[in-house]
């Protein structure tokens, strides 16, 4: 069996007036993220880890911000599109770990259909996909609740 890891990361400010989604799913909250998509860090360094194991860039190389094709874009859709990038090469999804920072609002109770969306695009099951959420104790722009981050891993399988 051959095996790859990648690893990503993502940050977007937050402002008025945007929605706030992380992992597919839409937080009740004052402030969304901003971006030329929907702006889902979470989803987004869930991306760019998949693209990194078989070194095939990162998400601006296919959806460049420049294009307004991916104005306001699914993340999900987006994420479905690297799957099946991955999938054509011959390679699968064997784990995703992720952690979203954020000081608010409060991830916890929303982690459980955020690991649902994701293995339900990469076709594998929620318990082959971490989510875990954390606060930067007040410290930096997350912290100061200027924007959210997330990093993630990608186990990427197939058979020799």
């Amino acid at each position: 069996m051959n095996i790859r890891i990648g690893n990503g990361y993502d940050i977007h400010r937050l402002v008025e007036g945007r929605r706030l989604i992380l992992g597919g799913v839409e937080i009740e909250h004052s402030l969304g993220l901003l971006g030329h998509s929907d702006a889902d860090v979470l989803t987004h360094a869930i991306m760019d880890a998949m693209l990194g194991a078989l070194s095939l860039g990162d998400i601006g190389h296919y959806f460049p911000p420049s294009d307004e094709k991916w104005a306001g874009a699914d993340s999900l859709m987006l994420l479905s599109q690297v799957n099946n990038l991955i999938i054509g090469r011959g390679w699968q999804v064997s784990n995703i770990d992720a952690v979203v920072v954020a000081e608010r609002p409060k991830l916890k109770p929303h982690i459980g259909a955020m690991r649902d969306k994701i293995a339900g695009i990469l076709g594998v099951e929620a318990e082959q996909v971490g989510v875990k959420a954390t606060t930067n104790e007040k410290l930096g722009p997350e912290g100061r609740e200027e924007g959210i981050s997330a990093y993630a891993v990608a186990l990427l399988t197939r058979e020799k």
